[in-house]
């Protein structure tokens, strides 16, 4: 990501987490079935912004892919579970991109997705789930998770 769009990204990122409402009742519905239940389980854990940004994603990625599987639209719901590990704020998480991973939370933080890629292998996510987590699907549905994250 080009470093002017990649900081427009972050300043939307960080903007929507400002907010600590949950997701509506029909986000949250919508994304709980596309999950199974022990992957509602994970979602549960994710802070109420990261949870709207997963849904946000999930429907753009379903917008971009419109027969999107529910294993697919799973693992964009999923995306970023693995945040949840390190446990920062908001404030951290800026700290985290600005200055790498210096101490284990902030490494945490940066290795979210191999940690998310775990915590939904333990969930008992399917393997077509954990294929697009680990960006082994075809690259037309890897980049389309990519992009629908671009936000």
């Amino acid at each position: 990501m080009p470093t002017a769009r990649r900081f427009v990204h972050l300043v939307r990122r960080w903007w929507g987490s400002l907010s600590s409402a949950p997701p509506t009742a029909t986000d949250q519905r919508w994304a709980e079935e596309r999950l199974t239940s022990g992957e509602i389980v994970l979602f549960a854990t994710m802070s109420a912004p990261d949870r709207r940004h997963a849904i946000t994603v999930a429907r753009r990625f379903e917008m971009l892919l419109p027969d999107a599987s529910r294993d697919q639209l799973a693992a964009a719901l999923l995306h970023d579970v693995g945040k949840t590990v390190s446990d920062l704020s908001t404030f951290e998480r800026v700290v985290a991109t600005l200055v790498g991973g210096r101490t284990r939370r902030l490494r945490q933080y940066h290795d979210h997705e191999a940690l998310g890629l775990e915590m939904c292998r333990g969930a008992g996510s399917s393997e077509q789930t954990l294929a697009l987590l680990r960006g082994d699907d075809r690259a037309e549905i890897v980049d389309a998770l990519r992009r629908a994250d671009d936000i």
